[in-house]
């Protein structure tokens, strides 16, 4: 028996039970802690742990720690045959639509203060304007918060990871996302001086407002530098309504040459009234911080 077919059969034994079938569907909508999975299906934490254990060992779920707590999602690369099997799940079974509803009451709470982001929908369409004509690819937002700018750009790309080092934070982006239907996108603790990725993993990186008050911005260019690939673009979003433009437009500048990034000309949004400058960078030919 080849390999390929031996998997096959593991996946499709992990399956053959109702409440693993249960955990797949529900899956589908995003990243689930435990003590969501738990909640909706009613069971016990260590029966419902030991059910995740075997779809993980059969590669149909995989598990990550964020903070304090394990979360459960779909693999990031599906090969043929597991998204075949994903696509017989019917979505329309009761107990899955039943599962779905109780998930979506036990995220309610988490969205229901809502904010006031009329301030930033100037740099929104001004990101959408710089990335609409070409593919995002696989896309990092790093200072996500709420995730605004993953609900933004998530269904171009191909994955979405958001960080922010505010717990809070990104359980109220995991509800808003999930609410969106972007079950693509995940949420991560992270320092962005030294971010949990390997080099070159990202097309597209945004650093959402967090460059002007870092402690060591070179430093969080440098990083942001060494996850982009060579063809991928950086976005530097900044709320300057407090700042002086023309030092802040002086140190993006001399910070990105340093970290061997390549700065176009940054625009400043709105046009009339400027609160927000939005930079693009690439990764330049030679890195002189490397030299």
């Amino acid at each position: 028996m080849s390999r390929s077919t031996a998997r096959l059969l593991r996946r499709l034994k992990a399956l053959a039970d109702p409440q693993r079938l249960r955990l797949m569907a529900l899956c589908r909508h995003g990243e689930l802690s435990v003590t969501e999975l738990t909640r909706v299906l009613g069971q016990s934490q260590p029966r419902v742990s030991q059910h995740l254990k075997q779809l993980c060992e059969a590669g149909l779920l995989e598990r990550f720690r964020d903070g304090k707590r394990i979360y459960y999602r779909l693999p990031t690369a599906v090969d043929a045959r597991q998204r075949q099997l994903l696509e017989v799940i019917p979505s329309a079974e009761p107990q899955f639509v039943e599962d779905a509803e109780r998930l979506r009451g036990l995220r309610a709470p988490a969205v229901a203060a809502k904010v006031d982001d009329a301030g930033r929908r100037p740099i929104h369409r001004a990101l959408l304007d710089q990335t609409v004509a070409a593919p995002l690819g696989d896309l990092l937002d790093v200072g996500c918060g709420r995730g605004s700018i993953l609900k933004l750009l998530a269904s171009r790309a191909n994955r979405a990871i958001g960080v922010d080092i505010d717990a809070d934070a990104r359980d109220v982006a995991r509800a808003e996302l999930f609410f969106a239907g972007l079950p693509n996108c995940s949420l991560r603790q992270g320092d962005m001086y030294r971010l949990p990725f390997d080099d070159a993993s990202f097309d597209t990186i945004v650093l959402d407002d967090v460059l002007t008050d870092a402690e060591r911005p070179l430093a969080a260019l440098e990083e942001a530098r060494r996850l982009l690939r060579p063809s991928g673009r950086l976005f530097v979003l900044a709320d300057i309504g407090s700042l002086d433009q023309g030092e802040t437009l002086e140190r993006l500048a001399s910070w990105s040459a340093a970290a061997g990034l390549r700065l176009a000309p940054p625009r400043l949004v709105p046009q009339g009234a400027p609160r927000w400058l939005l930079s693009v960078a690439t990764v330049a030919e030679s890195n002189p911080a490397a030299a």
